[in-house]
């Protein structure tokens, strides 16, 4: 069994005792509770596959989701349901989860340690192009002055460059269909302020 699994499975069997003492008796759900503890379980560790067991994905195009905001997590497994957001891979895995499955999955790896990746800072050029791009886009007005996001809004400091670049890039021409304002944004930003961005955003 994995360390995350383990804690996951701690966590909710915590929960499911409480339950029973608060109550005297077992629940005349507990099976089924009890069920869907191991597959929320298994999510995880399907996730695990690709996001990494460490919360460093086995691929710099893939995004970190160890740390990422709740409620911005929660949305996009609904959006890869709905077929809002395309990816092959993720489309089938959201298909097969009901709202609180993902509410779960959501709420587990928002409490995970954020990971570095070990990427260098930006130069000074780079970081005074990125922070005038910033003024004009507008980027902090919803991810926050630390790009550390907030509910719904990603976290953007220290997603891995590849990331930041693929997803720009996305936007940019719409393959990326969950958030037409940000198409628009980056429409309007020049590549180069955007390179210095997803540079800039993958240091901090």
């Amino acid at each position: 069994m994995m360390r995350g699994e383990l804690d996951w499975r701690l966590i909710l069997g915590g929960t499911l005792l409480g339950a029973f003492l608060v109550v005297g008796t077992p629940p005349a759900n507990a099976q089924s509770t009890a069920e869907k503890v191991q597959s929320t379980a298994e999510k995880v560790e399907i996730c695990a596959g690709c996001h990494g067991q460490d919360g460093k994905p086995i691929d710099k195009t893939i995004p970190i989701i160890w740390g990422q905001q709740q409620g911005y997590i929660y949305i996009q497994l609904r959006d890869f349901k709905r077929g809002d957001r395309k990816n092959e891979i993720m489309q089938p895995i959201a298909s097969t989860m009901e709202r609180e499955d993902m509410l779960a999955i959501a709420e587990y790896f928002s409490k995970r340690p954020w990971p570095d990746l070990g990427q260098p800072r930006a130069s000074k050029e780079v970081a005074d192009r990125a922070l005038s791009a910033n003024r004009s886009v507008g980027c902090t007005g919803c991810h926050l002055d630390h790009f550390q996001g907030d509910g719904t809004v990603p976290r953007l400091a220290g997603m891995s460059r590849e990331y930041l670049a693929k997803t720009i890039a996305d936007f940019r021409t719409r393959a990326r269909g969950n958030n037409p304002g940000m198409s628009d944004l980056m429409l309007a930003t020049s590549p180069d302020d955007l390179a210095a961005l997803a540079e800039y955003l993958s240091g901090l």
